[in-house]
């Protein structure tokens, strides 16, 4: 008997306000404001379609590292990321033909460092966004051991 694969399905609503600009919601979220981007004749300051698919990008990558170092048991100080997006014409389309993340994080041993390394390995394949795009996805992560010293209020301070 083959095993019983889980389905979610996610909703979403949006109200047009006027011009190119909207609210975008989902029940018990906060509403963004929506809008083109000022490229395309949109304000400057609000999200834009363009910016909430590369930000889904990113954020599953964070969501899924998050995943794989907890069962891989990696201990880590830090992470952040910066993602861009790079939208251009394909064959008289244009399409975010490529998403490039750039991670960093901060392991405290060598060692941690190496398992950060074979864990971004496998991050993208398994992101549930990146799985779902076309685009291209790179990762480009810095790792980087810090050290750690006891102050002396009881806490550690990085240097």
């Amino acid at each position: 008997m083959a095993a019983r694969v889980k389905t979610f399905t996610y909703h979403t609503s949006i109200e047009w306000k006027h011009g190119v600009e909207a609210t975008l919601s989902s029940h018990d979220k906060p509403a963004i404001g929506i809008s083109t981007p000022p490229e395309f004749k949109g304000p400057e300051g609000n999200w834009t379609p363009e910016n909430l698919l590369v930000a889904a990008v990113e954020s599953c990558l964070l969501f899924t590292f998050l995943s794989l170092a907890k069962s891989c048991k990696l201990e880590f100080a830090a992470y952040a990321s910066h993602a861009e997006g790079l939208l251009e014409p394909v064959f008289d389309k244009l399409v975010i033909s490529k998403v490039t993340v750039r991670p960093r994080i901060e392991v405290m041993t060598e060692q941690d460092a190496e398992k950060a390394r074979r864990i971004m390995g496998q991050v993208e394949e398994q992101c549930f966004i990146s799985n779902s795009i076309e685009s291209d996805v790179i990762i480009e992560p810095e790792i980087v051991v810090t050290a750690v010293i006891p102050a002396r209020s009881g806490g550690s301070v990085k240097s």
